[in-house]
Parts: C-alpha cells; structure tokens; sequence
C-alpha cells in the first residue's frame, strides 16, 4: 500500500475550526471527505500540543550507536586510505552489519568525504629534518630578501595535456557521444623541456632543452640566461640563485661555475616543491598554454613563450611577498607537505 499524501495545514486548520464549532467527527469527516480516524488524530494532536503543524519525527532507529559511530570514525582517521567496504567487513567482524550506504553517511555527517589523494613527493626523517631548518633558518627573513631571489627550475609541457579534467553535462547513456568525450593522444602528442626563471619583479628567461638535459646543457642555460635575467628584472648586486638539488644543479662543473661568477646560491632542501614558488607559475603557464590549443611542437613553444612573457610582475610580487606563509606551513606540519 503506497503512503497517503498528508494534510495540508489549512485543511488541518479546517477540521480544528469545524470541531470547535461542536460538529461531530463523522460529521467533519464527511464533509471535508476526510478518514474519520485522521479527523480524529489531527484533533486529538492540537489539544496535546496546540498547533497542527507537523512535529519533528524520531524516524527509524539508526543501525549504530553513537559508540559505534565513534568507533567508525577514529577507524578512518586512523586509516584514511581504508574502503567504505573493508569498514563494512570489519563492522561485521564485530557483530554490526550495515551498509556501504549507511558508513557513507555516517562519514559524511562528521565530515568526512572521499577525496582522490593528492601526489607528493616521498619525504623521509631526513628530508623532514632539513625542511624545517630551512624554515627555521628563514622565518626571520623579510619581503626584501625573497625579492632578491632568482626562483629557477625545469618543467616539462606535453602538447595534449592528458593529465587535465573535463566535467560534461550528458544524460545517461549518453558517455561516449563525440560531444562528451575528451579525445587522447598516446604520450600526450609530444612534449618540450623547458628551463624558466623568475623573480619578484617578473618572469626572467625561458629556455627549451633539448633531448635529455645533462649537466653541460644546465651549464650553457646558466652561462647564457642567468645573469642576463638578473640584470632585466633589476635585481642589483645582491641577488640569490635558488635551484633544487638535482644531479645537474649540483654536479662539480656547475659550483665551480657559480663560484667563479660569484653568484650566491640558496641553499635547499630536498623533495621540497612546495617551497618554490615557480611551481605555481608554471601551473599557470600550463592552463594559459592549453587554453590556446596548440596544434604542434614549435606552436606549443610559441605558446609558453609568449604566455610566459604576459605573466604580469604584480602577480609575481604578490606571490614571492606571500613566501614566508610557506615557511610557517612547513612549521606547521612538523616537515611534512604542505597546499603550496
């Protein structure tokens, strides 16, 4: 039997009214075509509690205890990478069964939600330790030091970026029309190495490696680029160098070069993406570069150069000025990744 459509309130308020006036159920019933059990009911409600607006309803007894749903929650805390499945096994194994539906709301209910895990780099003790040395080392250095620096570091672009998501709105069974597809190439199409620098006062230069960067291609990119770019974005005499600890970038050749030049590098620690804020500029480069839909290699060069040119210096200040916000992350987090 389906469930009956309820009252509205003013027909609830029509039955009160007519009862009120010292007609009878039946008669109430009859004239408003109204069961004379849910005349009776509605009445019966009002002089309870003085209203014929519905109450809140206690519902269906709820399969776990709030013990139990303690439990369930600090078993995903504990181990976030668990299925909603293995939580359902493990439930049993203790004498409660419930659904994968039933743990999906629990975890929602304590904010919990499934999320794809986000890639980063893996980070040993030692790696911990060294990041929270460089901050701590830093933490005291103002806007006009992380102005002076010269932020480096290689990104590879891949013609079609296979790695981005598209949302469609389709209907079902409608997933694989041409329109709600997104079409791939094997290896991304083909893709370019680049080698970019920038500082607080705009993008410096943006060279294209070619074949595989050995220390003496990182060399001449250094020999031809760095000090030019140092002297276009203004940054005087006293600037700082950074570049991670790649076997390039820290080969014997390319110190003694540094050193001979007289260019002072920052030292930095290891596995620590997130503390170099080119990361961010090449993400934006990425989406300017794909937003134009490059059709070939040389036009996908075009693209990053130009788009790297247009990179406008207030958003590099803004984000240099904000450097210190990573060093307090890092701090944070006892070593460990940071949302930069």
């Amino acid at each position: 039997m389906g469930k009956s459509k309820e009252l509205s309130v003013d027909l609830k308020k029509r039955i009160i009214d007519l009862n009120k006036s010292g007609k009878s159920l039946g008669a109430i019933s009859k004239q408003l075509q109204v069961p004379r059990a849910t005349v009776q009911t509605i009445i019966r409600k009002y002089k309870v509690h003085g209203t014929v607006v519905s109450l809140p309803r206690s519902g269906r007894k709820r399969k776990l205890s709030h013990a139990a749903e303690r439990r369930l929650v600090r078993m995903v805390k504990s181990q976030p990478r668990i299925t909603k499945k293995q939580v359902c096994k493990d439930l049993e194994a203790d004498g409660t069964q419930v659904s994968v539906s039933t743990v999906k709301r629990v975890l929602h209910r304590h904010g919990l939600r499934g999320c794809r895990a986000r890639k980063k780099p893996l980070l040993q003790k030692r790696h911990l330790k060294t990041r929270l040395k460089f901050a701590a080392d830093h933490m005291d250095k103002d806007k006009t030091f992380w102005r002076k620096v010269l932020w480096s570091d290689e990104i590879k672009i891949e013609l079609f970026g296979h790695n981005t998501q598209q949302y469609v709105w389709r209907r079902k069974g409608e997933a694989f029309n041409p329109r709600n597809t997104m079409p791939t190439v094997k290896h991304g199409g083909g893709s370019i190495m680049l080698w970019g620098c920038f500082a607080a006062s705009g993008t410096g230069s943006l060279q294209k490696v070619n074949g595989i960067m050995k220390k003496e291609d990182y060399l001449q990119i250094l020999q031809e680029n760095l000090k030019p770019s140092a002297r276009r974005l203004g940054l005087g005499r006293s600037w700082v160098f950074q570049q991670d600890n790649d076997p390039k970038h820290t080969s014997k050749v390319v110190k003694e070069w540094l050193n001979q030049a007289r260019i002072k590098v920052l030292e930095w620690p290891s596995q620590s993406p997130d503390l170099n804020p080119i990361e961010n500029m090449w993400t934006v480069l990425k989406k300017r570069v794909h937003a134009r839909k490059p059709s070939h290699l040389a036009e996908l060069h075009q693209f990053c150069q130009e788009e790297w040119s247009n990179i406008r210096p207030e958003a590099c200040q803004e984000l240099v000025d904000g450097y210190q916000k990573r060093l307090v992350a890092v701090k944070m987090a006892k070593g460990h990744v940071t949302k930069y």
